[in-house]
């Protein structure tokens, strides 16, 4: 049995009280319908409300939060997780985040020679409370932006996990999840901020990059 409390009430990041959060999660559920239902219709929302940009970071704590990534149309995998799962609180859906290290196969070359790596630190997951069992759910890759990669689109039926796209449409291997930081009912910020400076540090403490304390625009190294 679920103790449900820790995975309902608003957190700092998952502010669930958030009046722009409370009206987004209304206007992609409807009353009456199923908790299973209604996490598909909010996972479709993130996942292609907001493009995908992993360019543009924001790792303040304020930046981070759900109510935040509505101010803006695109957001990266640990925001759009985020929002997905406060949405899914304000209807009565217990949630939690997850979190990964993925290996990405078909990274450019550019971004790979930015980060000096091709593997993805702190993926960003929703774990949602649907028929008695956790389901994971990553809202991560909009579909235009898997239009364009050749990869399939990530579908979420609220029966089984939806994480990844292990293949492209030719058969190539995209992705593969090499580490698993496990679950947490808040964004766990020291974590994440440490694993970041810790694979990405070179790139994080770039001073050029920096604009505003911990605000990252990596666009002008892969123009």
């Amino acid at each position: 049995m679920l103790e449900s409390a820790p995975y309902l009430r608003p957190t700092y990041f998952l502010d669930s009280d958030n009046p722009d959060v409370v009206e987004y999660a209304h206007k992609n559920t409807r009353p009456g319908a199923t908790p299973e239902e209604n996490a598909v219709q909010l996972y479709y929302a993130v996942r292609d409300d907001f493009t995908y940009n992993p360019y543009k970071i924001d790792l303040r704590p304020t930046g981070l939060k759900a109510s935040d990534l509505l101010k803006r149309n695109y957001g990266y995998c640990v925001e759009k997780a985020v929002l997905l799962a406060t949405a899914a609180r304000v209807v009565g859906i217990p949630t939690r985040l997850s979190f990964f290290n993925v290996r990405n196969h078909i990274a450019t070359e550019k971004v790979e020679r930015m980060l000096q790596t091709d593997l993805l630190v702190f993926h960003g997951c929703t774990e949602l409370w649907l028929s008695g069992r956790w389901i994971k759910a990553t809202p991560a890759f909009n579909a235009a932006l898997c239009t364009k990669l050749n990869v399939p689109t990530l579908e979420f039926d609220g029966k089984e996990d939806s994480i990844f796209q292990q293949f492209d449409h030719s058969g190539n291997v995209f992705m593969d999840y090499v580490h698993e930081y496990g679950a947490f009912h808040d964004l766990p910020y020291d974590l994440f901020l440490s694993e970041l400076l810790k694979h990405y540090g070179a790139v994080i403490n770039d001073a050029t990059l920096a604009k505003t304390g911990l605000i990252i625009d990596l666009n002008a190294l892969v123009a």
